[in-house]
């Protein structure tokens, strides 16, 4: 058996070594990190203005020039790497990357596999349609030059003359003062009849006399009422079709729409939990020129990214409704447990925070 003073030698020598080692780990590792001539770090970026630019040469946008103060205040090197969204969430995940930079939302999903910094700022997801749709008469008009109505405006005529041949027919031979003449006076008199009658104006001029002929009266006045009905309601549709920013305030309201968004994007996620079928596109200008196409109704995304990309290559045709579907949190992404993630969401407080902040997002969102 030790004798205590030799047992208290051994174990304090062993307690000494343990500690040299895990200190001489924690300091080489705050060594790596601090000191710039060590480490260059590992910068995925997904294009998205204005949060990420790429000019061809070199990167900007309000996420590139808050991560390189934050960079420059810390002394860090660094390198950036291009990846699509699903692929830096990937590369995040698996500490392939350091940081990782774009229009990048705070989900309960993504929490689960990476770390956030602090929010840079918010906003939500928000719905494009076509400018027109703002107005009630430009839709109107849209409306009455769209090929469906102009194909109904001609059967009606078709309908009219139809109508009319058979009450000529009927009133030519006994209602001569009326329906008589050359035949194309008798065809108009019996198409201005329908006509009249249909709309119920009934000037009284033009009658039929014979019992045929106003059974077919009859039966005429019964028919235009739905059809006068059928005209009444297609308007009214047309002239409350610019009332949509009205009518769109929640998932339920967008059932039946044929809308668009990116796959794999938060707006994709969206929808997809909320069972709504969308087209897929594979970036956000494809998106928006589906739109102005007329191919889709709508385009659901990112409210910044939209106003940031209608404004650059669709403006004064696309517009965002003001409406907000959901809250997103833009944030940079790190792999769990990162050692620099309590310096970057240091240096972001003190820019956040600041009384310029909002003026400076402001900035990059509108393009000055």
């Amino acid at each position: 058996m030790l004798k205590k003073p030799l047992f208290y030698s051994v174990f304090c020598s062993l307690f000494a070594f343990v500690f040299i080692c895990f200190s001489g780990l924690s300091q080489a590792q705050e060594v790596n990190l601090t000191d710039p001539e060590q480490t260059v770090l590992r910068i995925g970026v997904k294009e998205a203005p204005p949060f990420v630019m790429y000019d061809g040469t070199e990167y900007s946008g309000l996420s590139i020039d808050l991560w390189q103060e934050i960079a420059d205040e810390h002394g860090w090197k660094f390198e950036y790497q291009p990846y699509g969204l699903a692929e830096l969430l990937d590369a995040a995940t698996s500490g392939e990357v350091d940081v990782g930079i774009g229009a990048i939302t705070a989900t309960a999903q993504r929490a689960l596999q990476m770390d956030f910094t602090h929010t840079l700022t918010s906003s939500g997801l928000s719905v494009a349609v076509r400018s027109e749709w703002a107005s009630g008469w430009m839709a109107v008009l849209s409306a009455l030059a769209s090929a469906a109505f102009l194909k109904i405006i001609s059967l009606l005529v078709l309908l009219l003359l139809a109508v009319g041949f058979v009450v000529w027919l009927l009133e030519r031979k006994k209602n001569q003062e009326q329906f008589g003449g050359s035949t194309a006076q008798g065809l108009f008199s019996g198409f201005w009849w329908a006509m009249v009658t249909m709309t119920t104006v009934g000037y009284g001029d033009v009658a039929p006399r014979t019992v045929a002929g106003r059974l077919l009266g009859l039966v005429w006045m019964l028919t235009a009422l739905i059809i006068v009905s059928f005209f009444t309601a297609s308007i009214t549709s047309a002239l409350t079709v610019g009332q949509l920013s009205n009518k769109l305030s929640s998932a339920n309201d967008l059932k039946g729409m044929n809308i668009a968004s990116l796959h794999g994007s938060s707006s994709a996620h969206w929808l997809e939990g909320r069972k709504l079928n969308y087209n897929k596109a594979e970036n956000l200008s494809q998106a928006l020129q589906q739109l102005k196409d007329g191919k889709v109704d709508a385009v659901i995304y990112d409210e910044p990214l939209l106003r940031w990309t209608i404004m650059q290559e669709f403006s004064g045709k696309l517009q965002v409704l003001p409406i907000t579907l959901a809250r997103q949190d833009y944030v940079f992404i790190l792999p769990d447990n990162s050692p620099i993630r309590e310096q970057i969401n240091a240096s972001l407080l003190s820019r956040i925070n600041s009384p310029n902040w909002p003026q400076r997002v402001s900035n990059y969102f509108d393009g000055n």
